[in-house]
């Protein structure tokens, strides 16, 4: 095997990461001719530097050989710097129009962001969930959404890893891996600058500087601004929602004097401050005619798209995110290379949210502060022994503590809004009189004054989490290459996760405190003595003693039926108000029952056989396994598991109303076999994957409504086809076609929040995604300007929404099922731009993205202390826009 420079700007787990990345995208396939000697050294301009490592030609240093893109025998999609332009990809939930077996769900505010690839993944809305797909910046790992969504101007390519990736990254990726590589400083000056206007007042602004700071350091500093205003009115408060307000700054320095050394250290920081993210109602039920007649307004369910909502206050979404990295490559001799990688991060996120989603003051206040502090060490070691085995090897260390807290209040007309459920009517000016009712009539029963108690506004459950996970992992690949073009690799990797968790939650809510259950109990005690008391002729109307009540039992059965039976019917209604115990007592961890501990261990394993056919054709086989450690459940849904409930009962633990579910998840264990063919031609090029992937244990993450229930699957796998190709019709014309077919299903699950989903389809994956696409690129004229033009058309074929609703387990069984049945989606969004670039750096570019307006519902859920009605997201409409930019 050829020796190569061991220098890994994205993490050496990316091991055969530049896969498929010329023939995923058009505006690579333009320089599948480019030979591996031309890499640009001849002291070009920055930007004409990046449009040169774009060709078919990259050197996999993981592997420590020079190979094409075909050559690398891994599932791979990569997005190009110019790719990522044309395209106006503003982040990465942009990017799935690009990348068929990836799908990216923003969810219910700014700093949350699920990524699922080939229909796998989990992680949004639960800062205790770690996401089954890991992103990485850089080779640093980013633990969680809210770090993760960001507008990187220096980014020089996306990579897209699917399928577990345990033996070469050193944490949770049993689902896959999307790592962003940023352009290193360059020691020749050099840059870009540039500016974009689009409707919705959109503003995104970029620049980037580079250059040297001596002959051996060299630097670069970018930052950037997007702002636009919302797509969504908001007329319950006449603001704008789901609006754009982010600005971000990143510098680097680079030391490399061509010696043994180099070293990259980055610094980032970026900021959000949003309104988002705006929720329709999809069903009305009664809970929707009582906010409307309190004078709540509540967004029409027969108009989804009119984007049009209500809330009482704007939702806040306040994020901060900074960090620093520190890389340092140490060529040992010829044949071996050591790196380091060490990071620091801090996430700061502050959301408040109006969680009714009605211009009503239902919930006053849904809030939630929550702060990660993350530091990464990684120490790896490659080398090359003799012509035919090339190794990695190396250790990861992970040390993360979370602090949040949350509170979820009563607002003023909530109260009201509770009087209307319970039965009482509509007057003007209001009057909680079937409140006041329901006060007077569970005081005597459970011998408390519950006067004005009930309901009222400020009431709610106020939470305080903590989390410390501890993680270290050790991991190695080996590449053996027995005859020239078959290469046997093997992997493998062993990880150790430690987490503790403490809560302190305590809710305020008088009603929900309530045991309804011993209330009704008592009211038919009481009326049944008394009933039988008056038969006895006990004189006063007083209560028959337990002795007297069984004598009559006897005596006169028919009697006691009939009276049991007719106070049970009047004192039963009581045990109808449980639904609206919203908000019930919380059992804190650690207790004597529940430590608030998991430690998790495991082995990881991958192998691979790759056989160059031809010099155009190539083949692999592999089989892989992943491993992702628990997760804890800090939501106010995160209740004692059923098999401790004996247990906590017999403590003497368990407050009025306690219930069961998801205090946490145990490990994910994927593992996937794999097939792929690659070939490269003159004129087309194309890569054809098969595979089945299973995971066992699967972490569910379900909201409920008013919380997350998070449980395991027993198993979930998929059968998948993935295929992409790139034709070059001309030197200037090339067209992109990537199709992934997906069949998931739920093999065994039968406890899920919402009933037995084993043997059913997981929703929300569509079973055809594909993504077409063209680019023609001319010169013409002599001063080397260009007509660039592009276009991208991206399909999802129907599929139901979600699996269903736990808000309507109520109704029986498959009524869960069955409220979610008719929530399809289906996704056409097509884009172009049209680019006019002059051979003097300057270019002017128009662009579209939905050019068709397609509208879609991308998630439901039940909405919030309203039975029977659902809410969801919209998508975003139609943007165009214009840019200008200028590179140097």
């Amino acid at each position: 095997m050829r020796s190569i420079a061991y220098s890994l700007s994205a993490g050496f787990r990316v091991a055969l990461l530049a896969g498929a990345a010329a023939l995923a995208l058009p505006s690579i396939a333009q320089a599948q001719d480019v030979d591996p000697g031309d890499v640009n050294t001849d002291g070009d301009s920055y930007e004409e530097q990046e449009d040169s490592s774009t060709g078919n030609v990259i050197i996999v240093t993981a592997t420590k050989r020079e190979q094409t893109l075909q050559e690398i025998p891994v599932a791979v999609s990569v997005t190009s710097a110019e790719t990522i332009e044309r395209n106006q990809i503003r982040d990465l939930k942009d990017l799935q129009t690009l990348v068929p077996s990836l799908r990216v769900n923003q969810l219910q505010s700014s700093a949350n962001t699920n990524f699922l690839i080939r229909g796998f993944g989990n992680g949004a809305n639960n800062a205790g969930i770690e996401p089954s797909v890991g992103v990485f910046v850089d080779g640093v790992y980013r633990s969680r959404t809210a770090s993760q969504i960001t507008d990187l101007p220096d980014v020089q390519r996306v990579e897209v890893l699917r399928g577990p990736q345990s033996t070469l990254f050193g944490k949770n990726a049993s689902a896959g891996v999307i790592s962003i590589i940023t352009k290193e400083p360059e020691f020749n000056f050099g840059g870009s600058v540039e500016l974009s206007y689009g409707n919705f007042d959109a503003i995104v602004g970029k620049a980037l500087v580079t250059g040297p700071i001596s002959d051996s350091l060299a630097f670069s500093v970018s930052g950037g601004i997007n702002k636009r205003d919302g797509y969504l009115d908001d007329l319950g408060t006449g603001s704008d929602a789901n609006t754009r307000d982010r600005w971000f700054t990143r510098g680097q320095l680079l030391f490399d004097n061509g010696g043994a050394v180099k070293v990259r250290i980055i610094g980032d920081y970026d900021k959000i401050d949003e309104v988002c993210c705006g929720v329709i109602n999809l069903q009305r039920s009664a809970a929707s005619n009582a906010i409307l007649a309190i004078g709540g307004q509540i967004p029409n369910p027969n108009d989804r798209f009119a984007d049009v909502i209500y809330n009482n206050f704007d939702s806040a979404n306040d994020i901060e995110n900074y960090g620093i990295s520190g890389q340092i490559d140490f060529e040992l001799s010829d044949a071996f290379s050591l790196t380091s990688i060490t990071a620091y991060r801090k996430s700061n996120v502050i959301t408040n949210q109006d969680s009714d989603f009605t211009s009503a003051d239902l919930i006053g206040r849904n809030f939630a502060d929550v702060g990660l502090d993350t530091f990464t060490q990684e120490l790896r070691l490659a080398g090359e022994i003799g012509d035919r085995v090339t190794f990695l090897v190396g250790g990861f260390y992970f040390n993360e503590d979370i602090e949040q807290s949350n509170e979820i209040l009563f607002g003023n007309d909530f109260r009201e809004y509770a009087n209307l459920l319970i039965g009482g009517p509509v007057t003007s000016p209001p009057n909680d009189f079937a409140v006041q009712s329901i006060e007077a009539t569970l005081g005597p029963l459970l011998g408390q004054d519950f006067t004005g108690q009930f309901f009222q506004g400020g009431q709610g459950l106020f939470e305080a989490y903590t989390l410390k996970n501890e993680a270290l992992s050790f991991f190695g690949q080996v590449d053996f290459e027995f005859v020239d073009g078959l290469v046997l690799t093997l992997g493998a990797n062993y990880t150790d996760d430690k987490k503790r968790v403490t809560t302190n939650v305590v809710s305020t809510d008088v009603f929900s405190g309530l045991d309804l259950q011993v209330a009704r109990d008592n009211a038919f005690n009481f009326n049944v003595a008394q009933t039988v008391g008056g038969f006895l002729g006990i004189p006063g109307g007083g209560l028959a003693t337990p002795d007297q009540i069984a004598f009559f039992a006897a005596n006169f059965p028919d009697a006691f039926g009939a009276i049991t039976q007719g106070v049970a019917a009047a004192v039963d209604p009581l045990l109808d108000l449980q639904p609206l115990q919203f908000l019930p007592p919380f059992l804190n961890i650690p207790n004597s029952v529940e430590d608030g501990r998991t430690a998790d261990n495991d082995w990881s394993w991958t192998a691979r056989l790759a056989y160059d056919v031809t010099p155009e054709l190539n083949v692999y086989l592999s089989y892989a396994t992943g491993f992702k450690a628990s997760s804890f459940n800090l939501s106010r849904d995160s209740r004692p598991l059923q098999s401790d409930l004996p247990a906590i009962v017999a403590a003497g633990l368990n407050p009025n109303n306690l219930t069961t579910g998801s205090r946490f998840a145990g490990p994910e264990d994927t593992t996937v076999y794999e097939m792929g063919i690659k070939g490269n031609w003159d004129v087309f090029s194309a890569n054809l994957t098969f595979f089945q992937q299973q995971i066992d244990g699967f972490q569910s993450n379900i909201f409920t409504g008013t919380g997350f229930a998070l449980a395991n699957a027993g198993k979930q796998e998929t059968f998948g086809i993935e295929f992409d190709s790139v034709t070059r019709i001309t030197d200037s014309f090339n067209v992109m076609a990537a199709f992934t077919y997906l069949k998931p299903e739920y093999v065994s699950f039968p406890n899920s929040s919402i009933g037995d989903l084993s043997g059913r389809e997981v929703a929300g994956i569509s079973q055809l995604t594909m993504s077409i696409g063209a680019q023609y690129n001319k010169e013409i004229n002599d001063a080397g300007d260009r007509i660039i033009l592009n276009t991208n058309f991206y399909h999802e074929a129907p599929v139901q929404v979600a699996d269903g609703l736990p808000g309507f387990n109520a109704g029986g069984q498959g009524a869960a099922f069955a409220a979610a049945r008719p929530f399809r989606r289906q996704v056409d969004e097509l884009s172009a731009s049209i680019t006019y670039a002059m051979g003097m750096g300057l270019e002017l570019t128009a662009w579209g993205r939905n050019l068709l307006d397609d509208r879609y519902i991308t998630t439901i859920f039940d909405s919030v202390a309203q039975s029977g009605s659902i809410s969801g997201y919209p998508n975003q409409p139609r943007t165009y826009g214009v840019a200008v930019k200028y590179k140097f």
